[in-house]
């Protein structure tokens, strides 16, 4: 699309179509989730878990409570090209009431259910929110709090409701007529949906996207990853990340309406270590994660593996690498099909994950011991590449496609470049297609630097591409340390560490703030100070007793301390540039975890939906990192 709206709610783009026989037509929200329920009426289309079971509603029926919110948003007062904040845990009333909004001629605005009260002020008053949909009292007293100028209602949909408010299913809707002449008045090339960024250095921007961008996308995902329809097959996917991150919404939300798959949402607590349960309940077809959840799964199956008292995933996995590795292999090698029966189908029946057939990462930062140990279970993980800006998605990877750390290659009929190219080919991304956004709310001056004269976007982000047009990520152009290959390399070398946040930007030296693998506690999602299974295993490798945390950050143990340093040390060797290198460490008191508040919605969609902030760290721990002057104490020395 080409900017021409200047950011005004009610603007309109001209799409990109190359070619008008080959190119997508263009249709609007409301036509594609019309078209699937015409078509699969009677397939189900959502599931939620209650205490009686799972509540199920089909394709027909998920259409109808769309019209139904729809029209009761248009009673309740909503204008056009005006905002329906959605603010809760993903739901089938998250999803209904995110397409009710478009329907009804709104802007659905999805806001993260850990977002402050400020926060949703700045979002409610800059979208010009009309009606609110909270989950619970903790959400509506967020809005209550403060005084908006557009707001017109809320609508509280689970939990007993303490605030009187009219509930969205108690409350009467307008006619069908003049819901349908809303719906018939929507064009493709209009704004139907605003995703906002938060940022710690200005307020959050709203990225406009337009019906064609989600359709278009949506479409075209689906087909270049060849997901199945009914009556062939019916995908089955479980939505556990959250549906204001674009990335999720996308696969979870639109694809599975595009291909008529059924969506089952996990319990609120799947992050906190239920997902697993859930997965083996429902048995997806499809399955994503951002990195730190693939890094999580792995963890559990290790512990199992090493808790069923045989060899352990750590000797299995890895010596079967090069059986599976190739995906342009004609025929399996001979190991395959008996690899495949004692190990492989163990391993995806313990996750819950058997009967999937394409496994995904969202994000940047999975790292290569990650992925090769899935692939060594022919468990391949599945790059994507995207920004909000680009409707979530621009570069995927593909099962018989695949080049391992790539990010893949763009969608169909979309365009990806580098610009301004150093010595070793790395340069500037731009890209370019129909799922490119229409530009910032009320923002043409950042809009225009956002794009080039050719209507190009500039992604922000330094790579490559190889000759066969895979894209390889490698930083971004802010002048930013790229931390993922440190990272990377110091967890090879430690096996026992799981996060490494590195401290550094813009100063004279780098430090790192070390996470051990700890286990966590299934009720509260809260890290225990005990480590996992595998820690305690690889420390009695090392010919140490420590069974928890405590023991090596409280009680000073040598041969583990001894043991970090020294694989800090070969991490730092492996650089020629001093601003690479660690030059002083500490392991933090605590593993990190979503209950805990260091993973979570933070950053930029870029980096994926679950990075690490550390607020609470960088006052002490890094103070303590940082005292002494640079030089003051050896390359890689650990910080008491």
């Amino acid at each position: 699309q080409y900017f021409h709206s200047h950011g005004t709610r009610d603007g309109e783009v001209h799409l990109r179509q190359e070619d008008a026989f080959t190119s997508q037509a263009p249709i609007t929200v409301h036509d594609m989730v019309m078209n699937t329920a015409i078509k699969y009426a009677n397939y189900i289309a959502l599931g939620s878990k209650h205490r009686n079971g799972w509540h199920l509603l089909t394709y027909i029926e998920y259409y109808e409570e769309c019209r139904r919110a729809a029209k009761a948003f248009l009673k309740l007062g909503l204008e056009r090209f005006h905002g329906v904040g959605i603010m809760g845990l993903n739901s089938e009333e998250w999803v209904i009431a995110n397409i009710g909004a478009i329907m009804a001629g709104g802007f659905s605005v999805g806001i993260l259910a850990t977002n402050s009260p400020k926060a949703c002020q700045v979002i409610a008053e800059s979208s010009e929110i009309d009606i609110f949909v909270v989950d619970n009292d903790r959400q509506l007293q967020k809005i209550i709090q403060g005084s908006l100028k557009h707001l017109k209602a809320i609508v509280q949909y689970k939990e007993e409701i303490r605030t009187r408010l009219q509930n969205l299913y108690s409350v009467g809707g307008t006619s069908e007529d003049t819901l349908d002449r809303v719906i018939d008045s929507q064009k493709p090339n209009q704004c139907c949906t605003l995703v906002y960024s938060l940022s710690a250095t200005g307020p959050p921007k709203a990225m406009m996207l337009s019906h064609d961008n989600i359709t278009w996308t949506t479409l075209a995902t689906a087909q270049r990853l060849s997901y199945k329809c009914p009556p062939e097959a019916q995908e089955i996917l479980v939505n556990y990340l959250p549906l204001s991150y674009m990335g999720a919404q996308l696969l979870d939300m639109w694809v599975s309406i595009s291909v008529a798959g059924t969506l089952y949402f996990a319990q609120p607590d799947a992050l906190r270590g239920s997902l697993i349960d859930t997965l083996r309940e429902v048995k997806p077809t499809l399955f994503h994660g951002v990195p730190w959840v693939w890094d999580r799964l792995l963890d559990s199956l290790k512990t199992d593996q090493l808790s069923a008292g045989g060899a352990g995933v750590e000797s299995r996995g890895p010596a079967l690498f090069p059986c599976v590795r190739s995906s342009r292999q004609t025929h399996p090698p001979l190991c395959f099909g008996l690899a495949k029966r004692l190990t492989f189908n163990q391993a995806r029946k313990f996750l819950g994950l058997h009967h999937c057939r394409q496994y995904f990462s969202l994000g940047l930062g999975l790292s290569r011991a990650t992925l090769d140990y899935f692939l060594s279970l022919n468990m391949p993980i599945l790059a994507l590449y995207g920004l909000s800006e680009s409707t979530g998605i621009h570069t995927v990877s593909r099962q018989h496609d695949i080049r391992l750390l790539s990010c893949g290659k763009s969608l169909p009929r979309t365009h990806i470049k580098t610009q301004n190219e150093d010595d070793e080919g790395i340069g500037d991304i731009y890209i370019w297609g129909r799922n490119v956004f229409m530009g910032y709310l009320n923002d043409a001056e950042n809009t225009q630097e956002k794009f080039d004269a050719h209507g190009w976007l500039r992604t922000g982000d330094l790579g490559f591409l190889d000759a066969d047009k895979f894209l390889y990520i490698v930083g971004n152009t802010r002048g930013e340390i790229n931390p993922n290959p440190i990272e990377e390399r110091v967890k090879r070398y430690i096996p026992l560490v799981r996060y490494v946040v590195l401290v550094g930007q813009d100063a004279p030296y780098l430090c790192a703030l070390l996470t051990l693998k700890c286990q966590i506690n299934t009720d509260t999602g809260e890290p225990r100070n005990a480590l996992t299974s595998e820690a305690v295993a690889f420390c009695r490798q090392l010919r140490s007793q420590s069974t928890r945390l405590s023991d090596i950050v409280y009680d000073g143990d040598p041969v583990v301390l001894e043991f970090i340093g020294q694989g800090i040390d070969a991490a730092n060797a492996e650089v020629t540039s001093d601003s690479a290198k660690i030059m002083k460490w500490t392991i933090l008191r605590t593993d990190f975890s979503v209950a805990g508040g260091e993973l979570g919605e933070r950053g930029r969609a870029r980096k994926g939906p679950a990075l690490l902030h550390f607020e609470h760290y960088t006052h002490s721990d890094v103070r303590k990192v940082r005292r002494g002057r640079p030089g003051s104490r050896p390359p890689g020395e650990r910080v008491q």
